[in-house]
C-alpha cells in the first residue's frame, strides 16, 4: 500500500520524485501528459499543488520524457464531449472506453484525472485508428454511424 502521509512536505515531494522516476524507469513512456492547475480559491493547496506537479515534471526532465498539459476542461471535453462534466462522470466514461472492471477501478479519483489526462493526450495525439478529427462525441457519431451500437 502506498503512504499517503509524510512527517514533513519536502519528505513527501521527494516521495513523488521517487515514485515518477519508479514508473518511468518501469515503463519507459514516450511522453507525459499532465492536467494544468485550475485557479482555486485556497492558495495554499495551489502551492502545494503546484510544487507536486514541478517535482513529477523535473522527474520526467531528468529522464528526458516530453510532457504535454492539458486543462481540465479539455480533458472533460475529449472524454464526455461535455467539459463541465464531473470526476464521477469521467471515470465512468474511462471505465467504459478502457473496459476496466468495477473491482479494478481505483477509488482515488487522482488515479481517474490521471488515466484521464493520459487518455486526452492519446486522443489529441491522433492515435486512434483515423486520422479524423473529431469536435466531440455528436460530431464522433456523426460521422461514423456504423460503430454506434442501438
Amino acid at each position: 500500500m502506498t503512504q499517503r502521509k509524510f512527517p514533513d512536505a519536502y519528505m513527501k515531494l521527494g516521495h513523488i520524485f521517487e515514485r515518477v522516476t519508479g514508473i518511468i524507469d518501469g515503463y519507459l513512456p514516450d511522453e507525459m501528459a499532465i492536467e494544468a492547475p485550475f485557479f482555486g480559491k485556497n492558495v495554499q493547496s495551489m502551492l502545494k499543488l503546484g510544487r507536486a506537479q514541478g517535482t513529477a515534471i523535473a522527474a520526467a526532465i531528468h529522464h528526458g520524457v516530453p510532457i504535454h498539459e492539458y486543462a481540465p476542461m479539455k480533458i472533460k471535453m475529449a472524454l464526455t464531449g461535455t467539459g463541465a462534466a464531473s470526476k464521477e462522470q469521467v471515470a465512468g466514461m474511462l471505465q467504459r472506453l478502457l473496459k476496466i472492471p468495477n473491482e479494478e477501478m481505483s477509488k482515488f479519483m487522482d488515479a481517474t484525472d490521471a488515466l484521464a489526462a493520459a487518455y486526452c493526450h492519446y486522443l489529441q495525439m491522433g492515435r486512434p485508428e483515423s486520422e479524423v478529427k473529431y469536435r466531440g462525441w455528436k460530431d464522433f457519431v456523426n460521422k461514423n454511424p456504423g460503430k454506434v451500437k442501438k
